[in-house]
């Protein structure tokens, strides 16, 4: 019986990483051709024209028509070596024309190089010049911040000979559409083929919406749902209490001997924390959250079948029997618990490579600068998300989802699951309010994308049984499919072809902010970020050194967002590793400024505890150059204050340093 189940586990593993991996090809192939085709146009800027707006939409309708078409041959059962590859072509067309195309005529990403998305690129940069892994700001640091989709993205960049803030947009595009397809194929594993392409459908859309301005998130977020099916399914196993016919790895009906007894889906969800890990720590700590919520409900689950399974009456009206077989106690809470363990292991062999540098550079600073990062409690933060109270096309699947979960709760595995993870956001949500107390939040906001794929799933499954059942209601009249299926599509189409409109202020952003060539995709002068390109040639011919060998002090971070140079400081404390002293460095900075001679503020430099600048790069006002800092002030909203230091002239008045004035910057080398 072993040897058959690790057969059927090969088996089951070996053809879905198979099915994934053609997957991706499709989507990566879908992605490239489509975005090297927008490419070869001159198209007008978003913000200035309806053009690309409307070639996003025919785009949106082609795609529709690929995924309605894998839908009807799965349906008829025609042709399913077609229906499969055309599934994905649909959904990674769908990904790549709604960003791709409002996006084509910049080479920024949503956001383009503003706020959080400057940290972003930073580090996508970082990565793109080595593969070792650094900190993105500070020298001779590991990373603090996963660096998984970063590290993958950087490997894209060597390969496709571009700089890492223009790899961004092509490859959180491609990133996104390859979630989105192996999403759909972990769905095939779990449901009905076709069920799984509609699904699939509604949450990559969602995702699209609410998740892809932070595209490292969004992989995750679309790859959820299933997985929380999955990761219930593995848990979550009464017959085999009970001595029965085992449970399908997330589906609703018996299976029997078909399945590796749930090993795979052990393996599946151990697979994607690991993953999750990786790539984003608050995703992994929610993702462990609800798995962990899971076993426990599954446990209690157990337990209590066991002692009602003890009751003859019980037995006799549930079964026919007068006894039936159960496990102790122990198996009932062991099970879980064993299977729990085991993910937990697969999910730390694979991110502990991407957090050892640090945990072992943390061995040697016990005491850690920490908790910034989650300061910022914004209006979003101090509310339940509720989206299905909405008046809107979203709020209405969202209310269908929310339904279909209430109705399902004891009779399916899917909404069981879905629910869970539902039920999980809303208490993270109230722990990160509580947590307000201690002065810290758990980022509860940013779980808001999350919510919404979670409800559009169930959405999807409430929609199709739902009208089935009207269907059925209405003893089966000819025309009432056509009804659904008209419906479905003008629903579909009303929300996609929204999603330009939701995501208006990111591609206006990625249009009017000056990328790493110095031109702004709106034709419009560019900002003093088009000096960039002369201060990296002056800094490498004065310091004779890599940009990677190099530590420069400035406010302008955006300057380190292009190139790979080292801060002495990062934008803010939230972003900042919690091994690099972000407070004392300020405080160091603040005193450097107030130096009265060239010799003194040398000194500072030769007894500062970290890697001195080697050069400065400051804007000029009158007799002083100035930076801007900033200064963690949570829990007011904004949490972050900026403010000035101004540097006297006169203290770079000497042969050791060489001061160039570029643009509105000057350029401060210190001569070593």
């Amino acid at each position: 019986m072993t040897t058959s189940r690790g057969a059927r586990l090969v088996r089951q593993v070996g053809a879905g990483v198979g099915e994934a991996v053609l997957a991706t090809v499709v989507a990566v192939v879908v992605v490239a051709v489509g975005l090297v085709a927008f490419s070869l146009v001159q198209w007008p800027a978003f913000n200035s024209s309806n053009v690309v707006r409307a070639l996003t939409t025919v785009g949106q309708v082609g795609a529709a028509a690929l995924i309605a078409g894998s839908i009807a041959l799965l349906r008829l059962r025609r042709s399913r070596w077609l229906a499969k590859p055309l599934s994905w072509a649909g959904i990674s067309a769908f990904v790549t024309v709604t960003l791709g195309m409002p996006l084509a005529a910049t080479k920024l990403y949503l956001f383009g190089i503003s706020v959080d998305q400057e940290f972003r690129t930073e580090y996508l940069t970082r990565l793109t010049d080595s593969a070792a892994l650094r900190d993105m700001t500070y020298a001779d640091l590991p990373p603090f911040y996963p660096a998984g989709w970063f590290w993958v993205g950087g490997r894209v960049a060597n390969v496709l000979g571009m700089d890492g803030w223009e790899v961004f947009k092509p490859y959180a595009i491609g990133s996104i559409a390859v979630a989105a397809v192996v999403s759909l194929v972990l769905w095939t594993q779990l449901i009905r083929a076709d069920w799984a392409v509609g699904v699939t459908s509604a949450v990559t859309a969602v995702a699209v919406t609410y998740a892809a301005p932070e595209a490292y998130g969004a992989v995750i977020a679309i790859l959820l749902p299933p997985v929380l099916v999955m990761a219930w399914g593995a848990l979550y196993r009464p017959a085999e209490l009970t001595g029965g016919a085992a449970k399908t790895g997330g589906g609703d009906s018996e299976s029997g001997g078909r399945t590796a007894g749930g090993w795979g889906a052990v393996l599946g969800t151990g697979l994607f924390l690991g993953f999750a890990a990786a790539c984003y720590t608050l995703y992994f700590a929610f993702a462990v959250f609800t798995v962990v919520l899971m076993a426990v409900v599954a446990a209690g689950f157990n337990v209590r079948a066991r002692y009602a399974a003890r009751t003859p009456r019980r037995i006799a009206a549930h079964t026919g029997a007068s006894h039936a077989p159960v496990g102790s106690a122990g198996r009932a809470i062991g099970a879980p618990l064993l299977r729990l363990i085991v993910m937990g292991v697969i999910a730390a062999l694979i991110a502990l490579p991407v957090f050892l540098p640090f945990l072992a550079r943390m061995l040697d600073r016990p005491k850690l600068q920490s908790g910034g990062a989650f300061h910022y409690l914004p209006e979003a933060g101090s509310e339940l998300p509720l989206p299905m109270a909405h008046f809107s096309l979203l709020g209405a699947l969202c209310l269908i989802g929310t339904i279909w979960l209430v109705m399902r709760a004891s009779s399916s595995r899917r909404a069981q699951s879905l629910g869970l993870g539902v039920i999980a956001v809303y208490l993270w949500s109230l722990l990160s309010m509580l947590a307000t107390a201690a002065g810290s939040t758990l980022l509860s906001f940013r779980l808001e994308p999350v919510l919404l794929v979670l409800l559009a799933a169930a959405g999807g499954f409430g929609f199709v049984e739902g009208a089935r059942a009207v269907y059925q209601a209405l003893n089966e009249p000819a025309r009432f499919r056509w009804v659904v299926i008209v419906l479905a599509t003008v629903g579909a189409l009303a929300y996609c072809q929204d999603i330009p409109h939701v995501l208006a202020p990111e591609i206006t952003t990625a249009y009017t902010d000056t990328d790493g060539d110095g031109r702004r995709a709106d034709q419009r002068d560019p900002s003093a970020v088009r000096h960039y390109h002369n201060i990296d040639d002056a800094l490498r011919a004065q310091t004779g050194r890599e940009p990677s060998e190099t530590v420069v002090l400035t406010g302008d971070t955006t300057f380190l967002a292009y190139y790979p140079y080292f801060g002495f400081q990062s934008m803010t404390s939230h972003y900042a590793n919690p091994l690099a002293d972000y407070a004392d460095r300020s405080a160091a900075i603040e005193q450097w400024s107030e130096k009265d001679t060239p010799d003194e503020l040398l000194d500072a430099l030769a007894a500062a505890p970290w890697r001195a600048p080697d050069a400065f790069l400051f804007r000029r006002s009158g007799d002083e150059y100035t930076l801007r800092l900033a200064a963690d002030v949570y829990p007011n909203d904004p949490n972050v204050r900026r403010y000035t230091v101004a540097f006297p002239v006169a203290l770079f008045d000497d042969p050791r340093f060489t001061v160039t004035d570029i643009g509105p910057f000057t350029l401060v080398v210190v001569n070593r």
